[in-house]
């Protein structure tokens, strides 16, 4: 056996090892009280894994593709979800950026391991105005303003060096102004089409429940696990 069979085998054992929800006592999702539309359950989840003790409740998958199609997926925070739709900001020029700019088709992605739950939000994505993005920006902690004027995301880096360089003026200037503009950092809202509440369940018998746009209304529908 080569060393590089003996690494694959080693690795499917870690894989067949690891346990989903071990330990962890899942809550219920009862279809019948959930709300008409998909908003409040997904407020209310989101406040439960943050109570749960859940790392991180508002990182999310968001899914894009390209102009021909090629799908690219990444983390980033959730900002809001309000009327409007799922909010969260990037750079234009980045990849995700660009991406949406071409196909403003995406989804997103919640994983809540500390509840046994997931929430898939499918729909279109707009771009709001620069001043929304600002006030979103400015509402935030300085490392993240110094992150955003740091820009050039997704750009190829020539070296860490000169990362370090840029980072260090951008750490400077959103020290000493509070205010200052990114003029690429945009603020973006998915208007869902589609959302899927996933409840697991120690029997394998999951809670699928997804909410489907249907006009002005939302259609509740039960999913096979």
């Amino acid at each position: 056996m080569t060393n590089d069979d003996e690494a694959s085998r080693d690795f499917r054992a870690l894989l067949h090892s690891l346990r989903v929800w071990d330990g962890v006592h899942l809550p219920a999702l009862d279809p019948q009280t959930a709300p008409t539309t998909p908003l409040p359950l997904f407020r209310a989840w989101l406040h439960e894994a943050a109570e749960a003790g859940q790392p991180e409740p508002h990182t999310m998958s968001l899914a894009t593709a390209d102009a021909d199609g090629r799908p690219s997926v990444r983390t980033v925070m959730l900002h809001d979800a309000d009327d409007e739709g799922w909010h969260f900001g990037t750079h234009a020029t980045s990849r995700k950026g660009r991406d949406l700019a071409a196909r403003p088709d995406a989804a997103l992605g919640f994983y809540w391991q500390a509840l046994g739950r997931q929430v898939r939000v499918e729909g279109q994505v707009s771009s709001g105005t620069p001043e929304a993005a600002a006030a979103d920006l400015h509402a935030r902690s300085t490392g993240a303003l110094a992150a955003a004027l740091t820009g050039r995301m997704s750009e190829v880096l020539s070296s860490r060096a000169e990362l370090q360089a840029a980072s260090q003026a951008a750490w400077s200037r959103a020290q000493s102004e509070p205010t200052a503009l990114a003029p690429t950092w945009t603020l973006y809202v998915l208007a869902a089409t589609e959302v899927e509440f996933f409840q697991g369940d120690e029997r394998r018998q999951h809670v699928r429940l997804r909410y489907r746009r249907e006009g002005d209304s939302w259609v509740r529908e039960l999913l096979w696990p």
